[in-house]
């Protein structure tokens, strides 16, 4: 029995140190921690039961027989994070580049079917250089195995990919596919073919950094939702978000502690809006002051900044929160927005987060750019991310809501649970300006008739109660007491029933 023991601490520790120590003292050179250090720092300490730890391929071409090592380049298992199971692989850049070979595959299918059937999130780890091109087909086949399953679990189990190092090729495709995919700044990067075979197909010159590091996916590409400064922060920033989410689709958020007020009152918030309706003022003001303890976890800050979106708490329970920002292009909704909101909108809707809109929008951009671009279809994906979501809708129009981006922004018209506005709402086919200019064309050369046909237009549309008469608004509320309404409202909401029609699957305007 002694011998089997000593056996198996031999393998343990063979195993335990990947590629060799050498190439884990690279990897500390590079300023990244190696998987099985990413998987402590990320779970609850001790929580981690790793399975196919001796696993190793079966390749013998290209001489890949003499070339073997314990676990296949990917570290796989499950553990806690807050006393909740997730399920996590982190690829194993020590070993052969943390490429994937059919076996690789094999031990993230397991996981991720182990995931599905326990209905709870899974999490990857990235750092690798793509498939193992030793094996050919096999990798391929291994890679379209993951991809059908991060298919089948969309929508059922939270599913977010945290990019730790290069990721190439195939290993872009599956963290595409899941909820939420996040970066390390200056360590990590995303491309489908990397700076080598672009500079041979097109002839560009171009770095890692520029083709697909964290600055290009976080402010121009939109695939990645953030990024942070090195491994320790990012792992840290997971196990916050795991706190806001739900299990699976059929269980609740976690209901934290919580001894913020529900019934708070902010007396600032009654001078935020300005008088002047084209200053801008800063919305995350607002969000701060109506969530829980002002935690807000933001999701995609540095693009389509023109609108905010990420997951607050109300009571304890999670929310979304979709809200333009006056200070971005004066919270204008353009195609990037519009697709960056329907995505958060929708994942929502799947893992039934009450969604909380705040709303200050002048309108759809114009111009020959978003038109040719594909404005009206970017924004229709926006207006059926609120027609088709059956979770609990909360509306509070701050100031403007004009046009077609009134009715996109969680109206009653989109079956919008509780609406609320401020006294300074303006709702209106558009400003006052324009609107008179158009309806009074004949009096332009008469300042004094344009001006009180202004005036008649602010009175008689630029408020709040014309849509209050017409119940599209179900009340003018006080700023100050905007976190005490919401709360009332989402706490009666809060065993709400609706379904949609029966379908197969909607075929939303991608």
């Amino acid at each position: 029995m002694k011998n089997v023991i000593a056996e198996l601490e031999k393998r343990r520790e063979q195993a335990r140190l990947g590629g060799g120590q050498n190439r884990v003292d690279a990897q500390h050179e590079r300023g990244k921690l190696t998987a099985r250090e990413r998987i402590e720092a990320f779970l609850d300490e001790g929580s981690f039961e790793e399975f196919d730890m001796y696993v190793q391929h079966k390749c013998t071409d290209f001489g890949m027989e003499k070339v073997k090592m314990p676990g296949d380049g990917v570290v796989t298992g499950w553990g806690t994070v807050n006393g909740r199971i997730v399920y996590i692989f982190a690829k194993d850049f020590t070993v052969l580049g943390g490429s994937l070979s059919w076996t690789h595959a094999q031990k993230i299918i397991k996981i991720q079917d182990m995931a599905l059937k326990s209905r709870a999130p899974i999490i990857g780890l990235f750092d690798a250089g793509g498939a193992r091109i030793q094996e050919g087909v096999d990798a391929l086949g291994g890679y379209g195995e993951v991809f059908q399953r991060n298919v089948m679990s969309s929508g059922v189990i939270p599913q977010i990919s945290l990019i730790m190092g290069p990721c190439a090729g195939g290993d872009v495709y599956s963290p595409a596919m899941t909820d939420f995919i996040f970066m390390v700044r200056d360590r990590s990067y995303m491309f489908v073919t990397g700076p080598e075979v672009v500079k041979t197909v097109t002839n560009e010159e171009v770095t890692s950094e520029q083709l697909g590091g964290a600055s290009v996916h976080t402010t121009k590409s939109s695939i990645a939702d953030g990024a942070y400064d090195d491994d320790i922060e990012a792992l840290s920033q997971m196990r916050r978000l795991i706190d806001f989410l739900p299990a699976n689709n059929f269980s609740d958020p976690p209901l934290l502690d919580n001894f913020d007020p529900w019934d708070r009152e902010e007396p600032s918030l009654d001078t935020l809006v300005p008088n002047n309706p084209n200053k801008p003022y800063d919305m995350k003001e607002l969000i701060l002051k109506l969530v829980d303890e002002g935690d807000f976890f933001e999701i995609q800050e540095s693009f389509a900044r023109n609108i905010i979106t990420g997951f607050g708490r109300m009571e304890g329970r999670t929310i979304g929160i979709v809200a333009n920002q006056p200070m971005v292009l004066a919270g204008v909704l353009d195609s990037d927005c519009s697709r960056k909101a329907a995505r958060f909108v929708r994942f929502c809707d799947a893992f039934e987060i009450p969604v909380v809109t705040l709303v200050d929008v002048p309108g759809f951009l114009p111009g020959t750019d978003q038109e040719y671009g594909g404005l009206i279809k970017h924004g229709a994906k926006l207006l059926f991310a609120y027609a088709e979501a059956t979770v609990p809708k909360v509306t509070v129009i701050t100031r403007k809501a004009y046009g077609g981006a009134y009715d996109v922004m969680g109206s009653k018209h989109l079956r919008g649970d509780v609406n609320y506005a401020w006294p300074s709402a303006q709702i209106a086919v558009m400003g006052a300006k324009g609107a008179v200019e158009i309806i009074f064309r004949k009096d332009l050369d008469d300042p004094d008739k344009i001006a009180a046909h202004t005036k008649d237009y602010e009175d008689r549309f630029l408020s709040p109660f014309v849509a209050a008469e017409r119940g599209f608004i179900d009340e003018v509320i006080m700023p100050f007491r905007t976190r005490l309404r919401v709360s009332r409202a989402l706490r009666m909401l809060r065993n709400k029933r609706l379904e949609n029609p029966w379908k197969k699957h909607d075929n939303i305007p991608l």
